[in-house]
């Protein structure tokens, strides 16, 4: 029966506990995190009254309200805290007390997890400072950057180069130098141009920051990508990448747990980048990169909108949506925040089950 356990179940084991875990974590120090949060009143200085391109943001100023119930940024602390507590913890427990049960529960490794646990950090630290440069209390009024926070171009090196980084420890550590093609088999780049498309990839995800705008809407988009990369790991006999994708949805839970209407925080730049460089990361490592427009279709359909909609306003002088990122398009035409975040969830993990079965298919 130990045996039995030990070679069939301790798997399965291995990667939904560590997931409750984190939940129970994250639920834990949520109510503390959101109230020193709103102790520090660190939310936005003022709504953002022009769009990108600098015109007047009509729509979008009804569509925030900021200044009548400011909500605090940064509950992304949330989620990365509950990962990086948790990965600690089973580390910890496997020192102490030194078992083959203990011992294989540890998801922390060099070749599976080390590298998209440093993304989440880097993610989180810049995602952090942007986050205080743009909330009142530290919030400097130098600051020239439309949106708030750290500059374009100063995200967009930071992004890059974390890019550059991971795409050359792929090439460099690890021998990695393909891409596999769904029904075809594996592309080989060479260094130069696979790393070249790493950050690429790292760039698409991190523009999927956009989607953190209405109460609820992020978390459960996340939680569904996730969640299809932990499957897909799972299914490839990665078993620490799986446990860590759970570990993540078990903080990002955690986090909507407080976000759902009237949310407590917003996920904001600090969740936003620790998750989606991680993402960009894990999709590599799973060799499953080019199933992400698939099973993160919400989330590349809302960074599309954005493009989209500056190229209709620069070449045919009108809007494609009353507002862009898509989500608010769908306010603006009268659906409840709450409609919005459900049906976006719904789609989520459609498209999340979809690229599932592609994968295993493929």
């Amino acid at each position: 029966m130990i045996y039995y356990f030990y070679m069939f179940a301790l798997d399965p084991f291995k990667v939904l506990l560590p997931a409750v875990v984190s939940f129970i974590i994250g639920i834990i120090v949520a109510p503390t995190i959101g109230r020193i949060l709103v102790e520090n009143k660190l939310w936005k200085k003022k709504n953002v009254h022009k769009t990108i391109d600098g015109k007047e943001a009509t729509i979008t100023a009804t569509l925030h309200n900021d200044e009548k119930a400011p909500v605090p940024r940064l509950g992304g602390i949330v989620v990365w805290f509950s990962v990086f507590i948790t990965a600690l913890l089973f580390w910890f427990i496997s020192k102490v007390m030194p078992t083959p049960f203990t011992e294989k529960l540890v998801f922390i490794s060099r070749n599976q997890t080390w590298l998209p646990l440093v993304a989440m950090a880097v993610g989180a630290v810049v995602g952090a400072i942007d986050d205080l440069l743009v909330v009142e209390a530290f919030g400097s009024k130098l600051n020239s950057y439309i949106g708030g926070g750290l500059s374009f171009p100063v995200r967009l090196g930071a992004v890059s180069m974390l890019g550059l980084f991971a795409g050359w420890w792929f090439y460099a550590k690890l021998g990695v130098d393909s891409v596999y093609i769904p029904f075809h088999g594996d592309l080989h780049l060479g260094g130069l141009l696979f790393i070249l498309f790493f950050i690429v990839v790292t760039l698409a995800t991190f523009s999927t920051g956009v989607i953190d705008g209405v109460d609820g809407l992020s978390g459960g988009v996340m939680s569904a990508v996730f969640t299809a990369y932990g499957m897909i790991a799972y299914a490839h006999g990665q078993v620490n990448i799986a446990a860590l994708c759970f570990v993540i949805v078990g903080g990002i839970m955690a986090f909507l747990w407080f976000n759902i209407p009237p949310a407590l925080f917003y996920l904001t730049e600090t969740g936003m980048l620790a998750l989606s460089l991680s993402l960009s990361v894990i999709a590599f490592l799973t060799n499953a990169v080019m199933y992400l427009p698939i099973i993160a279709f919400p989330l590349m359909m809302t960074t599309i909108s954005v493009i989209l909609q500056l190229v209709w306003k620069k070449f045919f002088k009108r809007k494609l949506f009353l507002v862009a990122p898509l989500h608010h398009h769908f306010q603006a035409k009268g659906w409840p925040a709450s409609k919005v975040a459900m049906r976006y969830w719904i789609v989520s993990y459609m498209c999340a089950l979809l690229g599932v079965i592609i994968v295993l298919v493929s």
